[in-house]
């Protein structure tokens, strides 16, 4: 059958899952070292650092899905819009992954800090269109077709629209570290230390609900049970 355009697209899929869902794991391990005390800052200054680097390619991962997404799933006929709204989305999405990798780099700045609040905010429009997206069609309002063997891509949809969510509380709590490592440039504080403490409490229960969405985010996709 030689290579096809569904068959890079597929391709290219599995590789932002496994980025994705890697990347987390590598970010979930090492924030560990970020906030113990008993280390010294150069060290855990070292360990953030790492996590960035890792982070970017599940950041990556999780932008890339979106176009390769919608693309199939016009291969599929799941998704009825070819076209010129294909160009858009991926135009659109490519413009959003510049935005983010620009964020990566300048992150220890202030420009990198406003660059990612403009990041956050486009996963605020981009969440709730989703969402509403989903469950309309769901609901047999569209965009996207359901029916016998189709509705497992309204699905994944939701279930995406809801990792992002999870991911934009990620994000805050990797930019309060940013912030938070600033001041204890400065000299040793306890309250900082404990709010840092506290972040990774609260994203660490966050990070197993985002397995099990990301791993059912890729059930759907590649069993389409519904």
């Amino acid at each position: 059958m030689g290579i096809t355009e569904l068959a890079v697209l597929k391709w290219l899929h599995i590789m932002a899952m496994v980025y994705w869902l890697g990347g987390e794991w590598g970010v979930f391990n090492t924030s560990t070292h970020v906030i113990n005390r008993h280390l010294s800052m150069e060290e855990r200054r070292r360990h953030m650092q790492t996590a960035y680097h890792i982070d970017i390619l599940a950041r990556i991962g999780i932008i890339s899905l979106l176009p390769l997404g919608l693309h199939m799933g016009h291969h599929w006929g799941v998704q009825p819009y070819g076209g010129w709204f294909l160009v858009w989305v991926w135009v659109l999405s490519l413009c959003w992954l510049a935005l983010c990798i620009s964020a990566y780099f300048h992150r220890e700045t202030d420009f990198g800090i406003s660059l990612t609040l403009y990041d956050e905010k486009v996963r605020f429009v981009l969440i709730p269109a989703l969402l509403l997206a989903s469950l309309a069609s769901l609901a047999g309002f569209g965009p996207f077709n359901v029916g016998p063997g189709q509705y497992w891509f309204s699905i994944k949809i939701l279930l995406y629209s809801g990792t992002l969510m999870i991911g934009l509380k990620l994000r805050f709590i990797m930019r309060e570290w940013t912030a938070m490592f600033r001041v204890l440039a400065e000299g040793p504080n306890a309250e900082v230390e404990t709010r840092l403490e506290n972040s990774l409490v609260v994203g660490k229960r966050l990070a197993y609900v985002y397995w099990v969405t990301i791993a059912s985010v890729a059930f759907f996709g590649a069993t389409k049970a519904v």
